[in-house]
């Protein structure tokens, strides 16, 4: 049996702490935080380690910089969210690993918080550099792990950085840990019905964890552009819509191993079609076997929206991941909104895969009745597919059975 070696489980009193945090927020192109929940949900991992004297320092990325330092990838505006909620200074290196880091790496007493740059300024992070690990590593005698949304890669600051710690001085953060109990117990002790609704625009991404749901689901509720391929995999004419012609054969198996497990599958029985990707043009309601040739799908329409409703009525359980439709243009945001206050207003444990879909819940403005909202988006994805994370794989302990 193995266990997660977790934050609360190792000594950290007046220890120096490394922090490796997610806080990949969105902004607007003036440098505002539009969305700070990732900033927040790693608050308590922080004041935690605040409590118990340490020294602790920051790390984390955002977004994707090409070439070293770039002012809009900086993480400036993040410090100063950090230190308006956490009600005390943070200070911000001009860098990751160089001089200034270092020197007010050196120069923290005990209670204070330092925020190195945006770790993608350095080229090794997203190679698992271990000369960057190492040089990472010296800012703390204990590292910690609270960045769940990028567990999934294999990165300097989340896999190589293990190497420099043992078991007594590495561990996972509340954030972490939550993240990775929800998606176990999702999987091994979901209380039923368990509704997997499944979404966004390829089956590509997320046909491992359509193979690793079916056994375990009692219904599975598909919509988003990955619907087209399964509806043109049943000999429906999808018009221009999207279609991923190499996994025809692949969505078939996946609806038959479903009939064969008594798992109910849904598909869209209309759509909101229109003629090209864009607010301006017409569209049209038309039932799934009738998109016209030189029209796309872009949404669920009024009777998939009803379906999947009723399919949800029931669930102990529900899992989300992938918007209904194109909800980034208001035209073809009804269905992810809708399908979204439904599943906030069941009586199941609701649990939302991030990125895309946490967006939709945001927006439809039903963040607060979700059970759980992950964090990560890719991450959250390969958990539900049962696949160990390179993040997370070092932080498990080995306990004899």
């Amino acid at each position: 049996m193995d266990s997660i070696i977790l934050v609360k489980d190792i000594d950290i009193a007046g220890k120096s702490v490394f922090i490796r945090c997610d806080f990949n927020v969105p902004m607007d192109e003036f440098g505002n935080i539009t969305d700070d929940r990732r900033i927040f949900t790693s608050l308590p991992t922080i004041k935690y380690c605040l409590d118990q004297g340490c020294k602790i320092v920051l790390a984390s990325h955002l977004g994707r910089p090409k070439n070293g330092y770039e002012d809009a990838f900086s993480l400036k505006p993040v410090a100063k969210r950090l230190s308006f909620l956490l009600h005390q200074d943070v200070i911000m290196a001009k860098d990751v690993i160089g001089d200034d880091a270092k020197m007010k790496a050196k120069n923290l007493k005990a209670g204070e918080i330092l925020l190195i740059e945006n770790l993608r300024f350095e080229k090794g992070e997203t190679k698992n550099d271990e000369a960057l690990a190492k040089a990472l590593s010296e800012f703390g005698e204990i590292y910690i792990n609270d960045a769940f949304g990028v567990c999934h890669r294999a990165h300097s600051s989340v896999e190589a950085i293990t190497k420099f710690y043992d078991d007594s001085t590495k561990a996972a953060g509340f954030l972490l840990q939550k993240e990775i109990n929800f998606a176990e117990k999702l999987i091994k002790k979901p209380a039923r019905p368990f509704v997997a609704v499944v979404g966004g625009s390829k089956v590509s991404g997320k046909l491992q964890a359509l193979k690793n749901l079916l056994p375990r689901v009692d219904k599975l509720i598909i919509g988003g552009g990955m619907a087209f391929t399964f509806l043109k995999a049943l000999g429906e004419n999808i018009g221009n819509s999207l279609l991923e012609e190499e996994l025809i054969d692949e969505a078939l198996m996946v609806l038959k191993k479903g009939k064969e497990l008594g798992v109910k599958i849904y598909l869209p029985v209309d759509v909101v079609a229109a003629q090209s990707f864009s607010n301006e043009s017409a569209v049209k309601f038309v039932t799934a076997q009738e998109i016209p040739a030189g029209w796309m799908g872009l949404d669920i329409g009024p009777a998939s929206i009803r379906l999947f409703q009723e399919a949800l009525i029931d669930a102990q359980t529900i899992w989300w991941n992938g918007p209904m439709g194109v909800f980034e243009m208001d035209k073809f945001s009804k269905g992810s909104i809708k399908i979204s206050h439904c599943i906030a207003e069941t009586h199941a444990t609701t649990v939302v895969g991030g990125g895309d879909t946490a967006d939709v819940v945001a927006r439809a403005g039903d963040a607060d009745e979700m059970t759980f909202i992950s964090t990560g988006g890719g991450a959250s994805l390969e958990l539900i597919e049962g696949k160990e994370l390179p993040g997370v794989k070092p932080l498990r302990k080995r306990v004899e059975a």
